[in-house]
């Protein structure tokens, strides 16, 4: 296990985080990555893969209006997927993707490689959730690979962000 992934874990541990992920892109590799480590079950709630739209909407709550509006390569299906997998568990934090692993363009002509990112946190009946857009270069497997490493080292800055929002 490498030294960012104890990093993210001690600090799920840390601040009593329970983690749901909401993946596409990804395709689980986030919840995958958290559970090689021992005593996963501390920190990892359950996990979601959604690829199609019609399991974003069913299983997560995606609106239609959202895809439709925004495509499903967007911040907003992201913020959309990540509250609603953070609404129907008891995890009181979510990370979800969706992008376009490659290798061609997605939808719309989105660049392969980019991968729209949501972080909610859930304290005290107040959600906080936020939203980043990037771009990483390689095959399907290096695109998927750098996203979950993304997502996992993002955790810490926006638990802090939200704490802030929370505290306002």
């Amino acid at each position: 296990m490498d030294q960012q992934l104890q990093s993210v874990l001690r600090y799920l541990e840390d601040n009593k985080l329970k983690l749901v992920t909401a993946e596409s892109c990804t395709a689980g590799m986030i919840a995958s990555t958290l559970a090689d480590a021992p005593g996963s079950g501390q920190w990892l709630e359950c996990a979601f893969v959604t690829y199609s739209e019609e399991a974003k909407m069913r299983c997560l709550g995606v609106k239609q209006e959202t895809i439709e509006r925004y495509n499903l390569t967007s911040e907003e299906v992201a913020r959309e997927m990540a509250e609603g997998a953070l609404a129907c568990t008891r995890a009181n934090v979510a990370i979800s993707d969706t992008g376009v692993a490659g290798p061609g363009p997605g939808e719309g002509g989105i660049a392969p490689g980019t991968i729209c990112f949501a972080w909610s946190f859930e304290h005290k009946g107040k959600v906080a959730t936020f939203t980043e857009t990037r771009r990483f270069e390689g095959d399907r497997n290096e695109v998927r690979k750098a996203g979950t490493g993304y997502a996992l080292k993002r955790i810490w800055h926006y638990h802090n962000e939200a704490q802030g929002a929370n505290a306002a």
